[in-house]
């Protein structure tokens, strides 16, 4: 039997575990104007109804679980410089430069208001795809990030990490991510580490995202922009979103007490709620996330 060496080779024991049917995925593609390409993963049959974007150095299966829990169509988007979308040669990865990239994919690849659904860096582009384009979006939800947050230098850990970004196989850059202590048991992590590199010409395995080999710029970039004299308000996109709002905390995530303070302080009438997971809910806690999500979709849209 020839061996399954496709980006779904994985659903089906995912699916089996959940006790969930396999649901129709596909690798869908967008040209941008610019000349770049976008990537996207789309599950289920009919009109996509919920999109979901990934935070930095993630792609879009890592939604994989919270899709296969949600049983409805879905559309998972692989950010720009992540998974198969292109990489920008300005090095902008900034939420309001991703924010096009999505409300243009939406645009083409949905036909109703969507509920918007993005962790860390993917929160902050979907409050800004959600502030500038409303008609887009019926309800948003950030996980695990809200804005002003501080991004100086990302953990010390992860630009040791990228110091290597190629390796002889799939299985040493496993090791390498095991040392660091990345991934739970040895298949979740030769499952991460599948859809988070690609194999080179020269046969070398490679990280797929870009921070992987921008990492010190891009956090520096981040940080500069918002230290900047004259730098817009972080919480002015969010403030200006018309849909309702839920921030979905992890117990062991990125955020402290006076973030979610922040928030709640910024947005009254948004909803906050705490899960027992980390910092990637959708992977440490998916069934949650789904949940929140299934309450989103079953309200009536505003």
């Amino acid at each position: 039997m020839t061996e399954d060496s496709s980006e779904f080779r994985y659903l089906p024991a995912q699916a089996s575990d959940l006790g969930i049917a396999v649901p129709r995925a596909e690798r869908v593609r967008l040209p941008l104007a610019d000349g770049r390409m976008l990537s996207a993963l789309r599950f289920g049959d009919g009109d996509p109804e919920v999109t979901l974007l990934h935070g930095a150095g993630l792609n879009a299966h890592t939604w994989d679980t919270v899709q296969l829990l949600l049983s409805r169509p879905a559309l998972a988007i692989d950010l720009a410089g992540h998974g198969d979308s292109s990489w920008r040669v300005d090095l902008d990865y900034s939420p309001a430069a991703l924010a096009d990239d999505v409300a243009a994919a939406v645009a083409a690849w949905t036909r109703a208001p969507q509920v918007l659904v993005g962790h860390s860096l993917g929160g902050l582009t979907a409050a800004t795809v959600a502030a500038r384009h409303p008609e887009l979006v019926r309800e948003l939800i950030l996980v695990d990030i809200v804005p002003g947050m501080d991004t100086d230098a990302a953990p010390a850990i992860l630009r040791e990490f990228y110091r290597v970004t190629d390796f002889a196989s799939r299985e040493e850059a496993t090791d390498r991510a095991q040392e660091f202590g990345f991934g739970g048991t040895r298949a979740d992590t030769e499952r991460g580490v599948f859809f988070n590199t690609r194999v080179r010409e020269d046969g070398r395995v490679e990280w797929k995202h870009h921070f992987a080999h921008i990492i010190g710029h891009a956090f520096d970039a981040l940080n500069g922009a918002k230290r900047a004299a004259g730098a817009p308000d972080p919480w002015a996109d969010l403030l200006a979103v018309a849909a309702p709002v839920t921030l979905v905390r992890g117990a062991r995530g990125f955020l402290h007490d006076s973030d979610a303070a922040s928030f709640a302080r910024q947005l009254p009438a948004a909803a906050t709620i705490v899960v027992d997971a980390g910092h990637n809910v959708q992977e440490t806690d998916p069934a949650s996330l789904a949940s929140t999500i299934t309450d989103a979709l079953n309200r009536p849209s505003h």
